[in-house]
Parts: C-alpha cells; sequence; structure tokens
C-alpha cells in the first residue's frame, strides 16, 4: 500500500505513514492493514517492539482522512463514518493494551486521529517541531480516539481546556499533560530508531532522550483550571467572560480561549463537557471509547459534522451555521440525545 509502509526491520516491527502531501491523515484500509499487522506481529518471537513513524516534515498525522466520510454522509450514508469510528477506536485500543513496547514518534502536526495512533503507545517520543491537537470541536465532533481519557486524567482541568479549544500542545506541554512521554531532538531520532531496531530493547530509547522544553501551561494552570472545571458549557463561558485578558499581553491564554470558543459547535462543547465529567468520574479506555462513539455515530446525521467539514474544509469560509446559535440553546436534551446507548456493537466490547 503506498499509503503506508509495514515491514520488519532487525528486531523491531515498522509502521512507518507515507502519505506526507496529505499530512498522513489516515483512511480506513490504512487503520486496518495497522490492525493486522499488529495482530500478526504479537505472537512473533521476532518482533520485539514496534516502532511507528511517518514521512516528512510538517506531521506525524493529522488526524482521519475525512473526505470519504464528508461525501458518503452528504449523500445520506452514514455507516461508512460509523465503520470507519468502530475500526478506528477498536485499533486505538489495540495500541493501548499492546503486550509488546510501542514506540512513536511524533514530529510536526499531531491531531485527533493522529492522538489515536501516537498518543496510547507505550513510549510517546516528541521532537522541537512537535504540535499535538485535539480540534474537533470546531468541526461539529467531540475530542475522540480515546483521546477524552487522556484529556480527563490531565493535571487540573487542562484537559477540559485543551478539549474545548483545540489548542495546540509543544513538546513540553504534551508531557507535562500527558501526551507523551519522552523529548528528543529530531536530529537524533535516525539514530534512536537504529539501536532500538537492532536492540529490540525500548531502554535504548529513553538512554538517549534529554530534557524537553520548559512548558508554558503550568504558569497558567490554576487560572485555566478555575474557569474549565465547570461542569455546564453556560457556566464556563460565565467563568470566561470574567477573566483577565484581552490578548494584549504575551502569555494571555483566556482570549484566545474565547476566540477558539466562538467558532466551536455549542452542541460539540456542551457533549465534551459531558464526556469528561463521565470518564473522570470511571477513567477506563473503554468508557472513554464507549461515550465518544455514542456521539460520533450520530454526528453526521444528527450533529453538526457535515457543516463543519463543509465550512473549515470543503468550502473554507469558516463560517458555519451550527444547529444551535449559542451556548444557551443547546439543552440537556440535545446533549442526552447525543450520548444515549446505541443498539448496533460498540468498538469498546472486550475492551477492560
Amino acid at each position: 500500500m503506498s499509503d503506508i509502509d509495514i515491514r520488519i526491520d532487525g528486531r523491531a516491527g515498522r509502521i512507518t505513514l507515507t502519505r506526507p502531501q496529505a499530512l498522513n491523515a489516515l483512511t480506513h484500509a490504512m487503520l486496518n492493514a495497522i490492525a493486522a499487522a499488529l495482530e500478526k506481529w504479537r505472537a512473533d518471537p521476532g518482533v520485539a517492539l514496534v516502532i511507528i513513524d511517518a514521512e516528512g516534515k510538517r506531521a506525524f498525522c493529522s488526524g482521519g482522512d475525512i473526505a470519504q466520510m464528508y461525501a458518503s454522509g452528504r449523500a445520506g450514508n452514514y455507516s461508512y463514518g460509523r465503520a470507519f469510528w468502530r475500526d478506528e477506536y477498536r485499533l486505538n485500543a489495540m495500541i493501548r493494551q499492546y503486550a509488546k513496547p510501542v514506540i512513536t514518534l511524533m514530529q510536526g502536526y499531531t491531531m485527533g486521529g493522529g492522538v489515536g495512533i501516537g498518543c496510547h503507545a507505550s513510549h510517546r517520543v516528541v521532537g522541537e517541531t512537535s504540535r499535538i491537537a485535539l480540534p474537533e470541536c470546531s468541526i461539529g465532533l467531540v475530542p475522540d480516539v480515546g483521546s477524552t481519557l487522556l484529556l480527563a486524567t490531565a493535571p487540573g482541568s487542562l484537559g477540559a481546556y485543551l478539549g474545548l479549544t483545540g489548542t495546540r500542545l509543544g513538546p513540553g506541554d504534551a508531557i507535562h499533560t500527558g501526551f507523551a512521554d519522552h523529548f528528543l531532538p529530531e536530529s537524533r531520532w535516525p539514530q534512536v530508531v537504529g539501536a532500538l531496531v537492532h536492540s529490540g530493547d525500548p531502554r535504548r530509547l529513553t538512554a538517549l532522550c534529554a530534557a524537553p522544553p520548559p512548558a508554558t501551561l503550568p504558569a497558567h494552570q490554576a487560572a485555566i483550571t478555575g474557569v474549565f472545571s465547570a461542569t455546564t458549557l453556560p457556566d464556563l463561558l460565565h467563568r470566561l467572560d470574567r477573566a483577565p485578558g484581552n490578548g494584549a499581553l504575551p502569555g494571555d491564554w483566556a482570549a484566545p480561549a474565547r476566540t477558539a470558543l466562538q467558532g466551536c459547535s455549542p452542541l460539540s462543547l456542551a457533549a465534551t463537557l459531558a464526556i469528561l465529567t463521565i470518564v473522570r468520574r470511571d477513567p477506563r479506555l473503554s468508557t472513554a471509547l464507549d461515550m465518544e462513539f455514542r456521539f460520533t455515530s450520530r454526528a453526521a446525521e444528527h450533529g453538526d459534522f457535515l457543516e463543519g467539514i463543509r465550512a473549515r474544509i470543503i468550502d473554507k469560509d469558516n463560517s458555519p451555521h451550527w444547529r444551535h446559535a449559542s451556548a444557551a440553546d443547546v439543552s440537556a436534551a440535545d446533549v442526552a440525545a447525543m450520548l444515549a446507548p446505541i443498539p448496533e456493537p460498540q468498538p469498546q466490547e472486550s475492551i477492560p
């Protein structure tokens, strides 16, 4: 498959995303190929560990390739999107639970579906260009691929802040918030891959890692938590309106947060808060994937997903017409309808 290179190299199973021109966005076929390789290598004694990386400098993986999902949804076929997400979430769970070490090297953008591939691994490496983000609320989805577990367990209420605003994490903040483990200057990545391939020992990675750049979020963590600990969207927006900051000072987080939330689907924002509340109470991957799939499986038919993709990606007018004009228009019943149990098979089945 030209979009992905899967092979055994020394002691390592190697998976390289090879769509740099598309920022290594994941197709359904790529997801299934990765899952098949991991399943095959699970019992292969010659494979001691797995390395997942990507070609190109701009992105490890920008997310899922949503062109087909948008086209099928516009045609009234919602089964394609449901099948894509179901298979994607099963792969995310497989990576997180894999019995052998999985090392991911995440340069440039790692967003959406890229987080599901990269940030559930046992050894998550970032470099100086790494930017990790979950911008789903701006396209009418919720943070998914199991990311609500990462968000729910981030320090304070930084997870809610990141999931609602789509703020990009540099390497220091990615490690601080639990989306990555190690910093390694990207010039050393070929060296560490060579050592892993030769030895099959993940300790060779940690021996070569360096101190990450300073994180920026800890300085604002208390103030962000004071706002984003709100459990309802109207309360959160009220707190944010009272937070200091007008964008004029370096390090101001409140003004960019206001701008980001204004561009997001109110339904997605409210549902994300609800999901995070549930996952904080029950911080298991199965819970996160269950709640995410309830929303995403309905997002094209009953949510704002198609309109978000039209506005942000297809027409690029950045003027989405959301189903709800404001946060005040989203009722508890609206959120409950998007998060109600669904009768069809769930991606989290067999996930502990």
